[in-house]
């Protein structure tokens, strides 16, 4: 057993202020000097690039429906055993998760799982007493929690959050730990997806002042010290890594503006399972690096489609890679890429890889969302039929299929309903939707090192560039 001094930040509801209330505290305490693990509950690329600008360490997703207890707890335990203490941003309100019923995929399930103490975030910019019936509820909903600290956002003046205070303290056991003033030089623009990710952030500048904030106006050592009460855990049990015997295998990542939203986890088990990561940019390199597979994440293609459909030489090479066996993985926005074109929110279309004959069309309202089992129904570089994986959707783009296409897996939500078809499939090309993680399935990794491994031997970057393209 293990002391892994850790809080959950949780919200009433989504859009109270738990990012920028997080961040304010993980920026505030890195300047103390501490070393802070940041981690983020349920499905989420965009909310732990922000974690790690604020504390210089990789954010970790943990979710309770895509992992489960078990693995949770695992990757908590193995990333935050060397941090002074460990921050988890909760999701969405408290209790909301994959059904209204009980707590399957929410904070509160990972809270109990965790063993962690709750640290509630609550508006209170038009609220006195009421807030002591708000927190008091949330407090008392499920005995199995422990909901030891309340922090009031947006509001105004020391004498308003004094009037919080003394409520709270008179009606529940729960310790106001300070509040966050509202102020538009703390805030994070955001669209279609959520808010901007760090990398757009610039400077830096903003989670400084986020920390000066917290300074302020947050008690910092109680909130150390309800990370600190929290009890021992056992110490990490890694899962067994299934490892593609062989020579090392390069993987292209595709790393830039348009493609950025990857699991840290996923990358560490490919890794484990035999490869090298590269990252490149299809945005900005004419040419790939010298790799046998291609890694394309989501992110935001719609956004750069024009600059994307500018850039000829790497959307060829792309192509002729994939047309000389080259394994190419791609989810979401990398699915966006490899279609024929994109059409934008203003109906603009940009051409695309074209290894598909489909176009994606933004639409909003459009939005897809939701948990997702994807089961192979057919043998691909996923794995055999029969292997099931699990993540999410989220996305507003929807597809326009051109010509027939060959889809290599189903689709269930969290209900265990059928959600249609997922991953289309081309040869060594596999493109979905779905967002996986791939702890979720141990062997996922292992299959596409192994299916890279097979499908070809090294090849120059040269060799990859068709004769013709532009440079």
């Amino acid at each position: 057993m293990k002391q892994y001094p850790r809080l959950v930040i949780a919200g009433t509801h989504s859009g109270v202020g738990k990012t920028t209330t997080t961040l304010a505290i993980l920026a505030a305490l890195r300047e103390r000097g501490r070393q802070v693990q940041p981690f983020k509950a349920g499905p989420d690329f965009i909310d732990p690039s922000h974690h790690r600008a604020a504390t210089g360490r990789p954010s970790r997703n943990l979710d309770g429906w895509m992992l489960g207890k078990d693995l949770n707890r695992s990757i908590f335990t193995r990333v935050a055993a060397d941090a002074d203490l460990s921050i988890i941003e909760g999701m969405m309100g408290l209790f909301d998760g994959s059904s209204p019923v009980n707590d399957i995929g929410s904070t509160a399930e990972l809270a109990k799982q965790l063993e962690a103490p709750i640290l509630l975030v609550v508006d209170g910019s038009a609220m006195a007493r009421s807030a002591a019936a708000m927190v008091a509820g949330y407090a008392r909903f499920d005995p199995a929690l422990h909901v030891a600290g309340v922090l009031f956002n947006r509001v105004g003046s020391d004498g308003h959050y004094q009037l919080l205070k003394a409520a709270v303290e008179q009606e529940t056991a729960v310790t106001p730990v300070g509040y966050l003033r509202p102020d538009v030089a703390l805030s994070i623009p955001d669209r279609h997806l959520g808010l901007v990710m760090a990398m757009e952030q610039g400077d830096g500048q903003l989670y400084h002042r986020l920390a000066k904030a917290a300074m302020e106006t947050i008690d910092l050592d109680r909130i150390e010290a309800l990370a600190h009460s929290s009890g021992t855990l056992p110490e990490a049990m890694f899962p067994p890594v299934i490892e593609s015997p062989g020579r090392t295998i390069r993987i292209g990542v595709a790393q830039d503006r348009a493609f950025c939203f990857y699991y840290p986890d996923n990358l560490e088990l490919l890794e484990a399972a035999g490869a090298e990561i590269i990252t490149f940019s299809p945005l900005h390199d004419d040419l790939l690096p010298d790799v046998e597979m291609l890694y394309l994440g989501g992110g935001y293609p719609e956004l750069h489609s024009a600059a994307l459909a500018e850039n000829v030489a790497m959307r060829a090479v792309v192509k002729r890679f994939a047309e000389r066996g080259g394994v190419i993985y791609a989810e979401c926005g990398g699915l966006m890429y490899l279609m024929e074109s994109i059409r934008d929110f203003d109906g603009c279309s940009h051409d695309m890889v074209g290894i598909f004959p489909a176009e994606t069309a933004m639409q909003k309202p459009g939005l897809t969302l939701g948990y997702r089992t994807v089961e192979c129904s057919r043998r691909s570089i996923l794995g055999d039929v029969g292997v099931t994986i699990r993540g999410h959707e989220f996305h507003y783009s929807t597809l326009v299929a051109r010509r027939p296409l060959q889809y290599a897996c189903a689709l269930r939500d969290a209900a265990g309903l059928s959600k249609g078809q997922d991953g289309l499939m081309k040869s060594n090309v596999l493109a979905l939707y779905t967002h996986l993680h791939f702890a979720s399935q141990p062997t996922i990794a292992a299959s596409l090192v192994g299916s890279a491994r097979c499908a070809a031997k090294p090849v120059s970057v040269s060799a990859w560039d068709p004769p013709g393209a532009e440079h």
